[in-house]
């Protein structure tokens, strides 16, 4: 039993899952990642638990967007989230691609700007920022430029935003659907603070998830939006087993099959769900108000979340036992924002 708030839980779905040598799992069908009968059992699957939302990650082997578009028909409840990038698409494009989005999916659509890398963009005839690692970004010489392509990025969201409010067709059904961002340093903490409705971050450990929700939280009065929710939902790649061992073991094949130790920009969790189920009720109590779990293997990891971890937390009230209400907002505590023009047209 806990007096805490129950946690929101989303799952980022990424290919095969997130570790390098996934496809190569017993388990995985890497056969089927660009068919929209594997996208749609994953989102399934994640209903079946409960989840908040899922998350798409983009690339140039799938339009996340596009994946999302094959899901919205096969759930009923679950929100949907796919990147979309801001280097070398056009605002009105992903206006509305992510409003069509939420009338498909009956208001269960979100977005992550995401700022592509020098490869994809050099595929699209851009030139993209440099190549930076999140410990580049407190070099002094690394910061403006970082600083720029950030603040541009939020320039972005801005005009899509005010498209979702003045555009040709009539506004999505959530008014704004969800804008989420990834952040590791200062400057992400910003453009997230300043354009996002939750923020995925990477803490190390309980007293690090501290720090960063003490600097989001900073970040978002600077913004000038403490009044505002802006939930902050820590990420964590994890390797799920039915005992500590097998969990073990699970990492320690696809490390081998990879040929080197993964270390990804998230803290990792081997161990089983009710392990993990500790471990993110520790980690609430640093101010965080959800988690965005990154599964190794796909299905594998995703249905120990779904079938192991979502009843741990049940068992204790920290999570849902079936959804409620209609809407990705309004299922995570947020209004559905006016229009901003609707003072203007009144008038």
């Amino acid at each position: 039993m806990t007096d805490d708030p129950p946690l929101h839980l989303a799952v980022a779905l990424d290919g095969a899952g997130w570790h390098p040598a996934a496809w190569r799992d017993l388990g995985a069908p890497p056969d089927q990642l660009l068919t929209a009968a594997y996208w749609a059992g994953l989102a399934a699957e994640a209903e079946r638990g409960l989840l908040d939302f899922v998350t798409i990650e983009d690339s140039p082997g799938l339009d996340a967007v596009l994946a999302a578009g094959w899901i919205a028909p096969a759930t009923s409840h679950i929100g949907l989230v796919p990147a979309a990038t801001v280097s070398h698409t056009e605002p009105f494009r992903v206006s509305k691609a992510i409003a069509g989005l939420d009338y498909a999916s009956l208001g269960r659509a979100g977005w992550r700007p995401q700022l592509s890398r020098p490869w994809p963009d050099s595929l699209f005839g851009q030139r993209g920022p440099a190549e930076f690692q999140p410990a580049d970004f407190a070099k002094p010489q690394v910061r403006p430029v970082i600083a720029e392509h950030f603040d541009e990025a939020a320039d972005f969201v801005e005009l899509v935003r005010a498209l979702w409010d003045s555009s040709i067709s009539r506004r999505p059904p959530q008014g704004q659907p969800l804008v989420t961002a990834l952040a590791h340093a200062p400057v992400p903490y910003r453009f997230a603070a300043r354009a996002a409705d939750v923020v995925f971050v990477a803490p190390r450990d309980a007293g690090h998830a501290r720090a960063i929700v003490a600097e989001v939280r900073a970040q978002q009065a600077a913004a000038g939006r403490a009044g505002e929710t802006l939930h902050v939902f820590a990420d964590l790649l994890v390797f799920l087993a039915e005992n500590e061992a097998a969990a073990a073991g699970h990492r320690a094949r696809l490390d081998d099959a990879a040929g080197e130790q993964y270390a990804g920009d998230a803290a990792s969790f081997a161990g089983t769900p009710a392990g993990l189920a500790e471990l993110l009720r520790d980690w609430q109590q640093a101010g965080l108000t959800g988690f965005r779990l990154r599964p190794a293997v796909l299905p594998r990891d995703l249905l120990h979340v779904t079938r192991g971890l979502v009843p741990e937390l049940q068992r204790t009230h920290s999570f849902r036992t079936c959804y409620t209400g209609t809407g990705l907002r309004k299922r995570l505590g947020l209004a559905r924002p006016a229009s901003r023009y609707a003072a203007a047209a009144a008038g």
